[in-house]
């Protein structure tokens, strides 16, 4: 039985997260908070397993609160954040402060949208419910041994892909900012999130990194050098013009699917149209999304790393590739970045460069 404490500022939303939470026979309500500052008080005193916790209340907000509560009592945390641009913003803060994930939220859409939110709130509260809590991705925790992939050759590839889901953004960052401008590869990543917030998280990235970050578009070119966050709520795939030149496809197909943007449906799309000359990289993340197209793109030769259990904060995506024998490396992010760096330089044979209008 995981205990939850269940802090908002609305009456409202407090009723109907205790009553999603506790449809669950797994999960109990053990108090509840309106602010930020009954939220420091109560994770002090009832030690609960998860918080969920509105940002935008009254007294304290809720990233204060969450700064206090991770110095204080370090606990594992959901924030839950309006469907705005700034909501947006503020959610992506919460993680870089030490919330494990987020929910969208609004009253309008929790009334239309209650089943979704309910599957998704429980869901995620069992996953963080059941994790210790990890260091940010960064200091010397997060080093790597020097590891040898077999058939990994820096000119080799012309694709990096990335799959990624609960805690994956700050590991995002992390990687995403440690490379140099001239990589010799796109790299295209499908992040578990609403487009509002791969929106902003894309916007994020390219004021921080040194290599280009844009929100993908249906029809973009892939250049290299150019990482492309595929939007929340649609697949995201790579395809090759008749020319023989990349590009970003941005669509609902397959419409049955259960996340979207979809791992699988990236790697998959990696595997029909660049085989072994792709990388796939599997971060963070609840569930089995990205075994099927990393199965796949191993059957066509491609290489896949996995994020290594010590340092992922959801280890399910990652786990369900190595379980399978399908990883070539399962790595800190750190050792990650050491061979994306390796990457760098002339683009590998038919990879387009950017040139100027």
């Amino acid at each position: 039985m995981l205990r939850v404490l269940v802090v908002d500022d609305s009456a409202f939303m407090r009723k109907a997260l205790v009553r999603m939470i506790e449809s669950d026979s797994d999960l109990k309500v053990i108090g509840q908070g309106r602010n930020g500052e009954d939220a420091v008080k109560l994770a002090a005193e009832l030690k609960p397993d998860v918080i969920t916790m509105d940002i935008e209340m009254p007294v304290m907000d809720g990233l204060t609160a969450l700064t206090r509560i991770m110095a204080e009592t370090p606990t594992p945390v959901l924030m839950c954040s309006s469907l705005t641009t700034q909501g947006s913003r503020d959610a992506l803060k919460a993680l870089r402060l030490g919330a494990l994930d987020f929910i969208a939220k609004d009253a309008s859409y929790v009334s239309i949208h209650i089943d979704a939110i309910r599957d998704d709130l429980i869901g995620k509260i069992k996953a963080v419910g059941r994790q210790k809590l990890k260091p940010t991705p960064k200091g010397p925790a997060f080093e790597a041994p020097e590891k040898t992939i077999a058939g990994f050759a820096p000119d080799q590839f012309e694709l990096i892909l990335i799959g990624s889901s609960t805690g994956g953004p700050p590991v995002l960052e992390h990687i995403l900012s440690n490379l140099p401008p001239d990589m010799a590869a796109p790299i295209v990543v499908a992040q578990h999130m609403p487009n509002i917030f791969t929106k902003s998280m894309s916007e994020r990235l390219d004021s921080l990194c040194a290599v280009t970050v844009v929100h993908g578009e249906h029809g973009m070119p892939l250049y290299p050098g150019t990482v492309y966050i595929g939007q929340g709520g649609k697949h995201v795939h790579v395809a090759r013009t008749p020319g023989g030149r990349w590009s970003l496809q941005i669509d609902d197909e397959p419409a049955g699917a259960l996340y979207k943007p979809s791992v699988d449906e990236l790697f998959r799309s990696g595997a029909r149209t660049a085989g072994a000359r792709c990388l796939a990289i599997v971060l963070t993340g609840m569930g089995a999304d990205g075994l099927l197209g990393a199965r796949e793109l191993k059957a066509k030769g491609g290489i896949v790393l996995a994020q290594d259990e010590a340092t992922s904060v959801v280890y399910g995506m990652p786990r369900a590739v190595a379980r399978e024998g399908l990883a070539d490396a399962s790595l800190p992010p750190t050792g990650i970045i050491t061979h994306l760096t390796a990457l760098r330089g002339a683009p590998a044979s038919g990879a387009p460069m950017r040139t100027s209008a």
